[in-house]
């Protein structure tokens, strides 16, 4: 039973969408430690895990690394410290949100050029 507030691989996989072999590959490389482990060894989980791991699943329809998630992360602590790092981070997110509004406009035209093509090949059955 995991701790009060924590949750194991699977449900954090259940919750997200994620398989498990994506999140442990991301425990591996650095990009979403567990924030606890059981008394077994399983991974532990928290809701900012979970949130964490929510952010990291939004950029990939947009096209962002690895490193850029991790990037994106290591700003959001950073703006959320109060010190000199904090600005840095702040000047980071800012120039993630142009990033990824202009990511989205990119998207969204290849969605109507998607559009556009179903709309051609159904004309074509129609006749």
């Amino acid at each position: 039973m995991p701790e009060t507030g924590m949750m194991h691989i699977g449900e954090l996989a259940e919750r997200t969408g994620l398989s498990l072999r994506t999140i442990r590959h991301y425990d591996q490389i650095g990009l979403l430690a567990p924030s606890g482990r059981s008394e077994g060894g399983f991974r532990l989980y928290t809701e900012d895990d979970y949130d964490r791991l929510l952010l990291i699943r939004r950029m990939k329809p947009l096209g962002y690394s690895l490193e850029q998630m991790g990037d994106l992360l290591q700003a959001l602590e950073s703006a959320r410290r109060g010190d000199a790092s904090g600005a840095d981070g702040e000047l980071a997110l800012a120039q993630f949100l142009d990033d990824a509004q202009e990511r989205r406009v990119k998207l969204a035209q290849q969605l109507d050029a998607a559009d556009e093509f179903i709309g051609l090949l159904s004309a074509q059955i129609a006749k």
